[in-house]
């Protein structure tokens, strides 16, 4: 995934997904925390029979993967937050100061064996992968081995986590000691994501054994590893329907894209003025990034979900939230721009249009059906399985 990113970004085709920007006051005020945190976040003290990871992502101080399966198992659960991408949840525990120790601790670079070569006469462009793997495969073993310990204290049975392609050295450290690992999908998942999509389903070192997914739609969309099976979990998160304002049109920005997306909003503002032309940046990106063509207005605070419950217009690229909004009754279109492919499948099942001009809006499509990707709740089925 981290080879994937560097080629998309050095070769121009997309920006960087979450980009993080830290000043050096930034940097000494983390290091703090993550001493502080050897003692005030602790996970070793008590017992506890359950893991939970949850997602960085907390819009509005909720994190809303994990939220529900947190309550459901209370008191049981050992909750490993990190703050080092953002906050974390009142009470969590984290392994910050050893997880940013374990990274730090690498030479600079170790011999690709000609990777790096022959991946730029592929494509034209040189990433540094004797970097990424002096860094990472050390770092990933002395997690592991840290973690090990973690579960073996515990006597935990089940690991939870979200984002779990990020999370190798969790999952590897369960396989080890024949712990049941679970992941909770957090986005779109389709054949070109590479944290889930591997042709012909080999069996691939450090996965999950079950993807509890938001709902049908997600089960076989992609395939996964060997052994991983699925279960539809539901999306209890999703806010009640709204009365529509047929004036709102939401263009919902990502870090790979969000330039050339923004400049589609402005042609659009430009076909439409009679519309309210509303742009969301990510969660990741910073609104000062963005100079606004006129027509569009930067949306900005509260929750993006609220906002997509009464928009009638959604446009985007390849972002877990159109998905979010066709559930939301939204008439969806999807940018052309790359990584539409994403919603493919959406589109050819008539819930999307492709847009590759501003007069396409008015064709965009609502979906008739959107319990296939976002199920009513069943984890309390699932728990007692």
């Amino acid at each position: 995934m981290r080879v994937f990113h560097e080629l998309t970004r050095r070769s121009g085709i997309h920006g960087a997904p979450h980009p993080v920007r830290r000043t050096p006051y930034d940097k000494a005020a983390l290091v703090g925390k993550h001493v502080a945190g050897v003692v005030t976040r602790n996970p070793f003290p008590r017992r506890y029979d359950a893991l939970v990871v949850p997602h960085p992502r907390k819009p509005n101080g909720v994190e809303i993967y994990t939220d529900e399966l947190r309550a459901a198992l209370g008191e049981r659960a050992l909750v490993l937050d990190s703050g080092i991408n953002g906050t974390p949840l009142p009470g969590s525990k984290n392994l910050d100061f050893f997880t940013s120790a374990a990274g730090a601790l690498h030479r600079g670079s170790v011999d690709d064996r000609g990777i790096a070569a022959a991946l730029e006469k592929l494509t034209g462009v040189r990433v540094p992968i004797g970097a990424l793997l002096a860094r990472e495969i050390p770092k990933h073993r002395r997690l592991r081995a840290l973690y090990r310990t973690l579960l073996r204290k515990h006597r935990v049975s089940t690991v939870y986590l979200v984002v779990a392609y990020f999370h190798q050295h969790i999952v590897g450290a369960a396989r080890d000691l024949g712990i049941r690992v679970v992941e909770l999908q957090h986005g779109a998942i389709s054949p070109f994501h590479l944290g889930y999509s591997y042709p012909g389903r080999p069996v691939v070192a450090d996965q999950p054994d079950e993807l509890w997914c938001f709902g049908s739609y997600w089960t076989d969309v992609a395939e996964l590893p060997a052994g991983m099976r699925t279960e539809v979990m539901g999306a209890p998160y999703l806010p009640a329907p709204a009365p529509k304002d047929p004036r709102q049109v939401v263009f919902l920005s990502q870090g790979t894209i969000g330039a050339e997306l923004l400049q589609v909003a402005g042609t659009v503002a430009a076909e439409y003025p009679e519309l309210e032309i509303q742009y969301r940046p990510h969660p990741s990106e910073r609104a000062a990034d963005y100079r606004l063509p006129a027509g569009v207005q930067l949306s900005t605070g509260g929750s993006t979900l609220d906002l997509l419950a009464t928009a009638t217009y959604q446009v985007g690229v390849s972002t877990t939230a159109l998905f979010e909004g066709m559930a939301l009754g939204c008439r969806t279109a999807v940018a052309n721009l790359p990584g539409h492919e994403y919603l493919e499948p959406a589109i050819a099942k008539g819930h999307a249009v492709l847009m590759s001009t501003p007069a396409q809006l008015a064709t965009a499509p609502t979906c008739p059906d959107p319990t296939t990707y976002y199920a009513p709740s069943t984890l309390a089925h699932l728990l007692n399985v």
